[in-house]
């Protein structure tokens, strides 16, 4: 069975470390981008199965780019889960206002992490 892609998007090298330790246990290919415009250019050019999106970001945040991997045809039907520390009622209902399809506050908690994967890959 092919790996199933996962693009993780997140400026700070920390961040993409924990989701990389606690996801590559998993059947997963992992790829990286550091901020919005990398992440758009990414999830049409690479089509992963997946996208980790920060919200904040130099360049681009993480909802605008939610918002224009949504509004392409190539990448829109890509279940994205946000992973950021805004964690308020308003950041979370712009996440899925601009088309994300779970929301997950940091500090990650791996289980949930591992378990949001499973749900947003269809396992």
């Amino acid at each position: 069975m092919p790996k199933q892609k996962i693009l993780i998007v997140d400026d700070s090298g920390t961040s993409v470390m924990m989701e990389q330790l606690i996801l590559k246990q998993g059947p997963y290919e992992l790829i990286v981008a550091r901020d919005g415009v990398e992440a758009v250019e990414m999830a049409a050019n690479e089509q992963p199965d997946l996208i980790l999106l920060d919200a904040v970001m130099p360049n681009m945040d993480g909802f605008e780019a939610c918002q224009k991997i949504r509004k392409s045809e190539a990448t829109q039907a890509i279940p994205i889960i946000m992973v950021t520390t805004r964690g308020d009622e308003q950041s979370v209902e712009l996440g899925y206002k601009m088309g994300c399809t779970d929301y997950l506050t940091k500090p990650i908690n791996s289980l949930e992490l591992l378990s949001k994967v499973k749900s947003a890959l269809g396992g």
